[in-house]
């Protein structure tokens, strides 16, 4: 009797009536007890083993994918259940594109009819107020498929309780250059709202000062070309923290010594760029911090998924079951071990409150 007769028979057992009564209400039972206990707010899946699944169980490489989906459906619904309000699923990596061309294919129309599915029975999401987010590089997904992801956004934007972030096609190193790319962008073309006036004279005497702090002999300021420019860049300038600049025309009152003041474009500092500066050009800029992320499939390392989310209380769980099998029983565990951890950081950090007391 092959593997495959007997997770069908398995599986037609566990959905006759009785066995989903018993099974259901086990589970609301142990949910019920894990939500008395803290829960993790942001838990990221990297979906990994379909395809090994798929070759054990002697079925095609696709419908390894299929059940992965279902599996998806129903870790949603135990993360949302217990209180969990982010869940980030790495769907397809940018790497995946080197594989066959038919099952490229053959995950760009599954992805489509999956979520095409999710909106016509979209009780799950709208159930827990859940709204769906696609992240990734979007001018490498076919205009079919993109359509239905733009679709089912629109669709569940309504929904603000909670989020499912879809990795479509993504690497963390593609999120992070991104990433950069905009804070560079936003602090080199994009001037202060408020540019401050900057009077003519106020320049001129800016440099009188300087020459005179260096020692140099102090002479008439002429105009070096027909547009002289300055560019202002002390730090003990009162508003050193910026950099601006300014152009004056040749027939502009305030080119002349004296003038009138004129305006200047003030752009952000550099140096004030910081790690929050760049978080918040993320793909998942406004989401909690990921407390738990999590592998199937027994491989052991992130493959370029929330390297930048990952922080020093982001806690890594690699399981050995395949994706397709993860369920409530295989997430259990995980999460016991989670609030475990989260009990035993707590008491570490009353320890030493109580020893500061007594001394």
């Amino acid at each position: 009797m092959s593997d495959l007769y007997l997770s069908r028979i398995r599986s037609w057992f566990l959905r006759s009536p009785p066995a989903e009564w018993a099974i259901n209400k086990t589970r609301e039972v142990l949910i019920g007890a894990l939500r008395q206990g803290p829960i993790p707010q942001h838990v990221a899946f990297v979906m990994d083993g379909n395809r090994r699944y798929a070759r054990s169980h002697k079925i095609e490489t696709i419908e390894g994918h299929h059940l992965g989906f279902e599996a998806l459906a129903r870790v949603l619904e135990v993360c949302y259940k217990c209180g969990v309000k982010v869940v980030t699923v790495y769907a397809f990596s940018i790497e995946n594109f080197n594989r066959p061309k038919y099952e490229v294919d053959g995950l760009m129309q599954l992805a489509k009819l999956k979520l095409e599915q999710l909106m016509q029975h979209g009780e799950l999401l709208d159930r827990y107020g859940a709204s769906v987010r696609v992240l990734g590089q979007r001018d490498l997904i076919s205009p079919d498929v993109l359509e239905v992801m733009d679709r089912a956004v629109s669709t569940t934007a309504h929904n603000t309780t909670a989020v499912l972030n879809i990795c479509f096609p993504y690497t963390s190193r593609e999120e992070i250059t991104s990433a950069v790319r905009a804070t560079v962008e936003e602090f080199s073309q994009t001037p202060r709202p408020h540019s401050t006036p900057f009077s003519q004279s106020r320049i001129t005497q800016k440099i009188l000062s300087q020459q005179w702090d260096n020692g140099e002999p102090i002479s008439p300021v002429r105009d070096p070309s027909p547009t002289p420019s300055w560019t202002r860049t002390r730090a003990d300038d009162p508003e050193g923290s910026v950099s601006s600049s300014t152009t004056l025309p040749p027939d502009s009152p305030s080119s002349k010594f004296g003038g009138e003041a004129t305006k200047v474009a003030i752009f952000p500092n550099a140096e004030n760029i910081t790690s929050e500066t760049i978080d918040s050009h993320m793909y998942t800029a406004g989401d909690p911090p990921l407390d738990m992320f999590v592998r199937t499939s027994d491989v052991e390392r992130l493959s370029d998924f929330m390297l930048w989310q990952c922080h020093q209380e982001t806690q890594i769980f690699f399981l050995k079951c395949f994706w397709p099998e993860f369920d409530l029983w295989h997430f259990l565990p995980v999460l016991v071990e989670w609030q475990w951890r989260q009990k035993q950081k707590e008491r570490d950090e009353i320890k030493p409150r109580g020893r500061a007391k007594l001394a």
